[in-house]
């Protein structure tokens, strides 16, 4: 069945001007001006076929045609209310589901998140790989983390900065770059491939060799002296927090992007 287009505005004035019987008071509660009262409630009269108020000499006066649905009108806006409540109960919720890369979420976001859920015992955390692309509505994620150029289509922010480093062992003697993919290193055949960046960071650890990494990921082995840096270069692709419109909004999305990013 086809619904009938609803002029929810103009409804809302009608509200409005009903309960007050002024277009002025009505104006002030729904910070507009009484001429806008006034041109609303013209074109719905006109929408709807019928008079409205008219004036007199008492004031503004509502007609029957004008009073005869408005217990109903009410009943629809709380009902209105209602539902936009339920659509906004999952911003209640303190569950997280972020979908990250796996070398990110080791060697840097998951200590992290450890810390933040202290500050609330009913934080909760859902993670997920995001090392093939990110689709929030069908993993219904709250917040991703990429490795880009730029946030992309989405809202965020840029965490971490640009930098790669070159990490090797203490005392390591052995020249060759450890491969990952999406490593700087233009050596055709290292002396050792891995998986990502965390494993090359871990390979550099046991003295593989020198792998050269998003410097946000060596900060804890570097801080710890488990391996050393031996160089720092700018490149062109930074970490990124991002998230659709809807999510980004979210206070609990807001708290979490605060905490991460302070």
């Amino acid at each position: 069945m086809k619904r009938t287009h609803l002029p929810l505005n103009a409804l809302r004035v009608l509200d409005a001007a009903a309960r007050h019987l002024s277009f002025t008071r009505a104006a002030d509660e729904l910070a507009v001006t009484p001429a806008a009262v006034g041109q609303q409630i013209r074109a719905l009269e006109e929408t709807l076929g019928v008079v409205l108020f008219r004036r007199t000499a008492k004031g503004l006066e509502l007609t029957p045609e004008g009073g005869a649905g408005l217990e109903a009108l009410r009943r629809g806006f709380l009902e209105f209310e209602e539902a936009v409540r339920a659509m906004q109960a999952g911003q209640t919720s303190k569950t997280l589901t972020i979908a990250a890369p796996r070398d990110f979420t080791a060697k840097w976001l998951a200590a992290r998140l450890a810390a933040y859920g202290r500050t609330d015992p009913e934080l909760r955390f859902k993670l997920v790989a995001a090392d093939e692309g990110l689709d929030f509505t069908e993993a219904n994620l709250d917040l991703a983390v990429c490795l880009a150029s730029s946030k992309g289509e989405h809202e965020g922010i840029e965490i971490g900065g640009s930098d790669y480093v070159t990490v090797a062992a203490p005392e390591s003697g052995i020249e060759q770059p450890i491969g990952w993919p999406g490593s700087p290193d233009a050596e055709a055949e290292p002396l050792l491939f891995v998986a990502d960046a965390g494993l090359a960071i871990d390979a550099a650890a046991a003295g593989f060799g020198r792998a050269t990494v998003p410097a946000i990921l060596a900060e804890a082995d570097l801080a710890s002296g488990r391996v050393i840096e031996e160089a720092r270069v700018p490149g062109d692709k930074t970490y990124w927090l991002v998230a659709p419109v809807p999510q980004w909004r979210q206070k609990k999305v807001k708290a979490l992007v605060a905490a991460l990013s302070s």
